[in-house]
């Protein structure tokens, strides 16, 4: 199993509808929020090149935002190869 782990701007929260079509997808098996980090649980990756398009929405104003992330690693061996992503915007 994968987990694409993506923590969220402060001051920003996931749609639901979001949620929803992350959650019908096949390829996904699951989805967690906690706090501002959501978690999507893939059964398995293959070759195949996938996007995954999170809807948010700003629920506070948030000064001197910093940069989002997103990890992406093997559920079974979490120490393991991990891919990594960071973007924010600048001021």
């Amino acid at each position: 199993m994968v987990i694409i782990e993506v923590s969220l701007p402060s001051g920003f929260i996931m749609t639901s509808r979001s949620r929803m079509l992350l959650e019908n997808r096949t390829i996904v098996k699951k989805t967690e929020v906690k706090a501002n980090v959501v978690y999507i649980y893939l059964e398995k990756l293959n070759d195949e090149s996938q996007t995954f398009i999170l809807q948010l929405e700003q629920v506070i104003q948030v000064k001197n935002l910093k940069p989002a992330s997103i990890k992406i690693y093997d559920y079974y061996q979490p120490g393991g190869l991990q891919i990594s992503y960071s973007s924010g915007e600048r001021s």
